[in-house]
């Protein structure tokens, strides 16, 4: 751990030592970056929790029809990249888009606008899965009691379920900022002369190798991530949560339950735009010139080495996957299950990944790993993918092995039955979906991941999710758009055969 994410970070801020970091916090062009930034996250962050808040209301405390078929469509924009968002953006309501061209809009969607829109679609999935999680757990008897009381629905609002909601709601507002004031694929596609901080980080290390002025906005970027980090460790106690002891009434209201649906379908239409576009696009002769339906994109996607660089992608994500789970899981094991100082310690560094952003992560590797044999190939990508992605799966476990029986090696040290002997016959069954959601976890975002694999990628070992802005800057859009439509492919395929081993596992009783 130590060598595979403090090490790094170190290297970065020490790298700080001989650059002019005045004098490039007080240029104009950082400082516009930044600027840029935070209106363009706060803009976002407000209205994606606006949105997801709304919707999560429409799926735990309605009625409505098929609500777990909208909670499963309103986390698909989670299995594609960031940058795809913003593609799909620039093919509906680009200077020459569909939806640009079918009503005859004139305005663009460059710069401010288009990087809100696209951090919403981006960001609404997580924010939704945070507070539909806080919402389903919250206990009905205070509003029981409310309601026998005569207590107005305003009033309840203001004196149970913002109370319940404070700290919860910080923590979800700080996670979608960092998402969005991190994130460059979105700005990079769409944000024209709008320029962000991560881009502008982007363009100083890939474009101009001016590691010394990249090490300074990557240390910038850290700071939102930080200051969430140290807020969710200060703020364990989640508000007003206990045990639930009566789940909320939903009494039958038709006209509710169809304003919901019409909510939620209109959101999911929306978020799945840019989804079937990608569909479209991929199948058409040439855009927009001839919409004929054609697989000749399809082939000259796969000539330019589209299937060298999926390969890349299946190895990095199969070998993030295991070693990952492998890693967290035994991680999680002596954290949880062996008490002490060092535990402590480990913990505190395995979760430390939630505050570094990708692009942080992967400049720091490159000035840490620069001669060694790992860098340049596709093992110090499989290496940095697992500490960037490693803190949730390793929580995911903590908690499953925090919740066994404390008194197990106990026991076995007394019947002579060692720890390996617990772990793989009492901890592992126990524990095995978890373990599967690790998996799961690990290679979603691996195959969907641009950030920190960015500046370590080359020729050789790159993965496909990179391609997205080499053909796009080479105008082979329909490319573009089929390798977007090949990860999610991917993505749901795994989360398909997840889905399957779960319930196969749950009927079978076995857990």
């Amino acid at each position: 751990m130590l060598v595979t994410v403090v090490f790094p970070l170190i290297t970065m801020l020490v790298n700080l030592a001989g650059t002019d970091v005045a004098g490039i916090i007080t240029s104009v062009q950082f400082r516009q970056a930044l600027r840029h930034s935070l209106v363009s996250a706060a803009a976002g962050t407000v209205i994606s929790i606006v949105i997801a808040y709304i919707f999560a209301l429409c799926v735990a405390r309605t009625n409505m029809p098929h609500r777990g078929v909208f909670s499963v469509l309103a986390t698909v924009p989670m299995l594609i990249p960031s940058i795809s968002h913003g593609f799909g953006l620039l093919i509906l309501l680009g200077s020459n888009g569909i939806l640009t061209r079918f009503f005859g809009w004139s305005g663009s969607v460059y710069g401010f606008g288009g990087i809100v829109i696209g951090a919403v679609l981006y960001a609404f999935p997580v924010a939704f899965l945070m507070l539909v999680d806080v919402l389903k757990y919250e206990d009905g008897s205070p509003y029981e009691a409310a309601a026998v009381l005569g207590i107005p629905r305003k009033n309840q609002f203001f004196s149970i379920t913002f109370p319940y909601l404070r700290k919860p709601l910080i923590s979800v507002v700080f996670a979608t900022f960092t998402l969005i004031f991190t994130d460059y694929g979105i700005a990079l596609m769409i944000g024209g002369r709008y320029m962000t901080l991560p881009v502008f980080m982007y363009q100083e290390v890939i474009g101009l190798l001016n590691f010394g002025k990249g090490s300074v906005v990557g240390a910038v970027l850290l700071i939102p991530a930080v200051i969430a980090f140290a807020f969710d460790l200060m703020n364990k106690d989640r508000g007003n949560q206990s045990f639930v002891v009566q789940t909320i009434s939903k009494p039958e209201n038709k006209s509710r339950d169809m304003a919901a649906m019409v909510y939620c379908v209109i959101i999911c239409a929306a978020i799945a735009l840019p989804i079937i576009v990608f569909a479209v696009i991929s199948f058409v002769r040439k855009y927009p010139l001839d919409m004929r339906f054609s697989f000749d994109n399809v082939l000259k996607t796969m000539n330019l080495g589209a299937g060298r660089y999926l390969l890349n992608s299946l190895v990095i994500s199969l070998g993030v996957s295991v070693l990952g789970t492998i890693v967290s899981y035994f991680t999680a094991y002596f954290t949880a299950r062996t008490p002490g100082k060092s535990s402590k310690f480990l913990h505190l560094i395995s979760i430390t990944s939630l505050a570094i952003p990708g692009m942080v992560l992967g400049l720091s590797y490159v000035l840490f790993f620069k001669g060694s044999f790992i860098y340049g190939t596709i093992a110090i990508l499989i290496l940095v993918n697992t500490v960037h992605f490693m803190a949730s799966p390793y929580l995911m476990a903590y908690n499953s092995l925090g919740k066994l029986n404390s008194n197990l090696e106990a026991v076995g040290l007394t019947l002579g039955i060692s720890r390996r002997s617990i772990i793989k016959d009492v901890l592992i069954p126990q524990t095995k979906l978890t373990i599967l959601e690790m998996f799961s976890y690990f290679f979603v975002n691996c195959m969907m991941t641009i950030s920190a694999v960015s500046f370590l990628s080359t020729v050789r070992n790159k993965p496909i999710s990179l391609m997205i802005t080499q053909f796009e800057a080479q105008m082979l859009l329909e490319s573009s758009a089929f390798v977007s439509l090949i990860i999610l492919g991917c993505n749901l395929l795994m989360k398909t055969a997840v889905y399957l081993i779960d319930r196969k596992v749950k009927k079978s009783g076995e857990l």
